[in-house]
């Protein structure tokens, strides 16, 4: 394929981003934009989804991923503006500002709320905008390497995404909709650093083959290769994208 070609291969494309006010979903929400699609920038940060959208010439729409009306809500605007949906991508997530805790000490409500959101809203969205992918599509989750390492409640709400991950591609294939998930490593964004210790940052990429944190831009690739046509034989996988913080034989 060209680079004149790839520079708009999400033509005419409908694409939904969550947690697109910011940090990893921004990136993908403008990288999607610049290839064509008609992005849906998706958060509860107004302000700045509001603005990412403007950028975008995109549709910014409040949403909650954990409740269930403001899954349908979402679904609802994006059908009513652009029509049937082609992909979306889950990427919503409590994160910078995180509370760092045992799974043995966590308080339980913050624990539920956390899931809620980190493992439950990926299923809740799918869910709201699967019936509108009349024509097939590609769903993206975002996972991440704590899956395969010790991190707690995070961990184990990415381990239950890969999960998901694998489920929802076998319940949804026979409709041509694949789904596929990215699991980044320590990545450079506002939220990582005021969420991770800087001691806990340096021992991290250092003992990473390529010696540097990654930025949202090192993901973009993978989620627009997963997204588009190119990956037609691909479902039910979860990508390491990290710098090599996770070999596995």
């Amino acid at each position: 394929m060209t680079s004149d070609n790839r520079g708009q291969r999400f033509a005419d494309q409908n694409i939904i981003v969550t947690g697109a006010a910011g940090g990893i979903g921004e990136a993908y929400a403008r990288a999607l934009a610049a290839e064509g699609a008609n992005v849906v920038v998706a958060d509860v940060n107004d302000e700045a989804g509001k603005q990412v959208a403007a950028d975008i010439g995109g549709l910014y729409v409040h949403t909650d991923v954990s409740d269930v009306e403001s899954a349908q809500a979402l679904a609802t605007a994006a059908v009513d503006t652009y029509g049937t949906i082609h992909g979306l991508v889950n990427n919503a997530a409590i994160y910078g500002g995180m509370k760092l805790d045992f799974l043995i000490t966590v308080p339980w409500d913050y624990y539920k709320k956390f899931m809620s959101v980190n493992l439950d809203g990926a299923l809740n969205v799918t869910r709201a905008i699967y019936p509108h992918m009349t024509d097939g599509g590609a769903i993206v989750n975002q996972s991440s390497t704590a899956a395969w390492l010790y991190s707690g409640f995070y961990g184990l709400a990415k381990v239950g995404v890969n999960g998901l991950t694998q489920q929802l591609a076998t319940e949804l294939g026979g409709q041509n909709i694949r789904v596929n998930a990215i699991a980044p490593g320590p990545i450079n964004t506002e939220a990582t650093l005021s969420t991770t210790p800087t001691s806990m940052v340096n021992e991290m990429v250092d003992k990473l083959p390529l010696k540097r944190m990654g930025t949202p831009e090192d993901l973009v690739g993978m989620c627009l290769f997963l997204l588009s046509h190119e990956a037609n034989w691909v479902t039910g996988q979860i990508f390491n994208v990290d710098g090599g913080q996770v070999i596995r034989s």
